[in-house]
């Protein structure tokens, strides 16, 4: 192991070790509120809250296992993650026998080859593959099914599926492939970087929603988000970020302000497949995760966020 290799091992350690302890402490909590707050009655906040946690013991163990075992890993994990992500989003959307073809493309060609294409570093055929190729196949090839009814709407749904699921999705493990000058070696950190600042403020809106929220954004959207929520859980995540900015090649303000950038997107991930949600008229978009719903309800932030903060280090760090 080198040098760079080790460095990057041991502070990837310490991160995990901040995370266990803090589910620990979060899993003491739970266990006291379940033990003394409840009365011997069943309260479903806090059921919620202990499911969440217990839920996230789970996806911190398999993400470890993955960095562990390297970046080929990593890459596989996240394709698994694409792929449910997307039988999920499809399994509510509205189709017919004409999209069959298409959704062949989408699962069986498309996803695979997008994290292929990661996993070689071809970054130019990686960034259009689904933006221009898939853009035009798909609807040619739901044409070939002849069937015209509604039409539109559904090869707009089966893109935007790809694009969200897939294409989008697939940004965070394309981090592997950029070459930041004195990073080398170091990229899993910048995932860690993402999913810890991105995912905690997912968190830390729902704790805050729960202890201050009165003022709700868009019930008819999503009921459980209020302003407090949004503004106390976007503030700490930012925190979060820039205490994280010894595992990054940015400077803590600039970790403060990639952190508020991708925080916000990511709120707005949650509020605009939330919107979709409400108009398939379900609440979650599956039952993947205890006491999150699907594995679409826990990315879609990831997913908004994610193809932004490439770029963003792309643009200014390679």
């Amino acid at each position: 192991m080198s040098t760079l290799e080790y460095s990057s091992s041991h502070t990837l350690l310490l991160v995990f070790a901040g995370i266990t302890g803090c589910l620990f402490v979060a899993s003491l909590v739970g266990l006291i509120l379940r033990m003394c707050l409840t009365g011997g009655r069943t309260n479903s906040v806090i059921i919620n809250l202990n499911a969440r946690i217990n839920a996230w013991w789970v996806m911190v163990l398999i993400l470890a296992l993955a960095f562990w075992a390297g970046n080929t890993a990593v890459i596989v994990l996240f394709a698994f993650i694409s792929l449910q992500a997307l039988r999920e989003y499809i399994s509510v959307t509205y189709t017919r026998r004409g999209d069959y073809r298409a959704l062949l493309w989408c699962f069986f060609f498309f996803l695979p080859l997008q994290y292929w294409l990661i996993g070689i570093g071809w970054y130019g055929l990686f960034s259009i593959l689904i933006p221009v190729y898939a853009f035009l196949l798909l609807p040619i090839s739901s044409t070939l099914g002849a069937d015209t009814t509604r039409f539109l709407e559904r090869a707009a749904k089966v893109q935007w599926g790809l694009m969200i699921c897939v294409y989008c999705l697939s940004h965070v493990p394309a981090l592997l492939v950029l070459d930041i000058a004195g990073f080398t070696g170091r990229n899993l950190q910048l995932i860690v970087f993402l999913l810890l600042t991105v995912q905690s403020s997912d968190v830390f809106q729902y704790v805050w929603g729960k202890l201050l929220g009165s003022r709700k954004l868009a019930p008819e959207i999503s009921p459980s988000k209020t302003l407090e929520g949004l503004i106390g859980g976007v503030l700490t995540s930012t925190a979060v970020g820039a205490a994280l900015w010894w595992i990054t090649p940015f400077t803590w303000w600039q970790a403060a302000l990639i952190a508020l950038t991708i925080n916000v997107l990511g709120f707005f991930g949650g509020f605009v497949l939330s919107a979709i949600k409400r108009d398939r008229g379900i609440k979650d978009w599956g039952q993947m995760i205890e006491g999150h719903g699907g594995m679409l309800d826990r990315v879609d932030s990831v997913s908004f966020s994610a193809p932004i903060f490439f770029h963003i280090v792309r643009y200014w760090w390679t």
